[in-house]
């Protein structure tokens, strides 16, 4: 007797490899992520030197839920930067103090963008 609201105990098959890691179910049950429309959204920005041996790295947070848009969207950033950089939890992180570049190119793509932390 199973039912359907049961998470996955045990399982040979492989299909415990595609539940959601929001919901945890398979098939996902979770809304499908709206579009994103940067006259709408509000990017905060701030530069971290915790836990990375004092390295600087510009921290790009509070990120709409649609990862899609965003890897392609932190691709673009490294290319403009020269540097690397990725997309971790929710937030891009882009190496070095690029916080004047990564405005600028955010700004002109129509994001609101608000620096946090000084």
């Amino acid at each position: 007797m199973t039912r359907e609201s049961d998470p996955i105990v045990f399982s040979t098959d492989g299909s415990h490899h595609q539940v959601c890691p929001t919901c945890d179910r398979h098939p996902c049950v979770c809304p499908p992520a709206a579009d994103v429309v940067p006259a709408e959204t509000l990017l905060r920005m701030r530069l971290d030197k915790k836990g990375r041996g004092g390295k600087a790295v510009t921290v790009v947070f509070d990120l709409p839920a649609h990862p899609d848009y965003f890897i392609h969207l932190v691709k673009k950033l490294k290319a403009r930067c020269g540097t690397g950089g990725a997309l971790k939890e929710g937030r891009m992180e882009i190496q070095g103090d690029q916080r004047d570049s990564v405005q600028t190119f955010l700004e002109r793509m129509g994001f609101t963008v608000r620096r946090a932390g000084g």
